[in-house]
């Protein structure tokens, strides 16, 4: 049993992988620029936005169990998404008018439909490095991009190549990965620090990325949002992981998503300025979860340094189940879900701080 739990904190970053969510009915559709209309939004990434893609592959990290998706649908619904409810796939399809839940690609029960308006491609536990998703056995960005020109053949297949262009270019694309990265791959295995100091280890992210991005564009992709990295080191797992006895932010891990911020941020202008056709809008989730977690009533909540999940510090994936003892009464008070994951009611707060302002840059 000791080994078993030493094996599951030493992939614990893997497993409470970053996610959104959010309560359907108080997402707002935002008013688009020259009466835009946008056909779809198509999702790359890691728990953020996996809708349940992870469910139908070989992989422990899963949360297709109570009490995840205590929140979702009617309640006690868990539908893989690493949150008590739906996630940012979700929200950011049901800002754009195109639709409320985005379904996991994987899923056997699509329709025609459900193709045709979107589908996360995304994979709890990936990360821009190839190691991060290889050491989780989930599907990495480069299987992602794989099941993408599948699923675009089969929307030619279903609407024609003519339509099908032009559902590819006026769609909406998120990319939102690369916590996983810094949180495991880098900062707990030794595999990669043996050749890579931080700011080496953060370029090749950034390789990895614009490599990811040039590809999409050049599959027809043109609307595409990057969420940064958030505050990592103020979540609770990484404050009992690295944060002393006193549970404090970890400073480096802090310093490590910044520096990666930077990085993408202007190698996503570089990429605007080579391809005169990309709509490129770099998201920044750091500086509004910090913010909230820093005064959390000046938003609405109470608990900002534990989960409502168990004791909060530690417990998420699979350490947050049907046997954990305690889940707090009253979710709404609380930013995080499990010590990873944040509430709906934070992401509600989250998405719109990051995501409402930017809007008008994806047209």
């Amino acid at each position: 049993m000791k080994f078993l739990f030493q094996n599951l904190l030493s992939h614990l970053p893997l497993i409470i992988l970053w996610s959104f969510a959010i309560v359907t009915q108080h997402t707002s559709v935002v008013s688009l620029p020259n009466n835009e209309t946008v056909p779809a939004v198509i999702v790359f990434g890691d728990s953020i936005v996996d809708t349940g893609n992870n469910n139908y592959i070989n992989t422990i990290f899963k949360c297709n169990f109570q009490p995840y998706g205590k929140d979702f649908g009617g309640g006690n619904q868990p539908s893989g998404r690493f949150s008590n409810g739906i996630t940012p796939s979700d929200i950011i399809a049901s800002k754009f008018g195109v639709k409320n839940i985005l379904p996991a690609y994987l899923d056997p029960k699509l329709q025609p439909q459900d193709l045709l308006t979107g589908v996360s491609f995304a994979s709890g536990g990936s990360g821009y490095d190839p190691l991060t998703s290889k050491s989780a056995s989930v599907l990495s960005l480069a299987d992602q991009l794989e099941k993408f020109r599948e699923y675009k053949s089969k929307i030619e297949k279903i609407v024609g190549e003519n339509r099908t262009a032009t559902i590819m270019s006026k769609s909406i694309y998120i990319l939102c990965t690369g916590s996983n990265d810094i949180a495991n791959t880098y900062s707990l295995s030794p595999i990669r620090r043996a050749h890579y100091d931080i700011s080496a280890y953060t370029d090749l992210m950034t390789s990895e990325a614009t490599n990811f991005l040039q590809e999409l564009y050049g599959l027809g992709a043109r609307r595409i949002g990057v969420i940064g990295l958030p505050a990592l080191g103020c979540v609770p797992s990484q404050r009992t992981i690295s944060g002393g006895l006193r549970r404090n932010c970890s400073y480096s891990e802090n310093q490590s998503a910044m520096l990666f911020n930077t990085k993408l941020s202007t190698q996503i202008d570089a990429l605007n300025r080579k391809n005169s056709e990309a709509r490129l809008v770099y998201l920044d989730i750091y500086n509004p979860l910090l913010n909230m977690i820093q005064n959390p009533p000046a938003y609405g909540f109470e608990v900002a340094n534990k989960g409502c999940c168990g004791t909060g510090n530690i417990e998420a994936g699979i350490l947050c189940n049907s046997l954990t003892l305690h889940i707090c009464s009253n979710t709404k008070s609380y930013i995080f879900w499990d010590s990873f994951h944040p509430t709906q009611e934070a992401y509600n707060v989250l998405c719109s701080l990051a995501f409402d302002n930017k809007i008008k840059d994806f047209f």
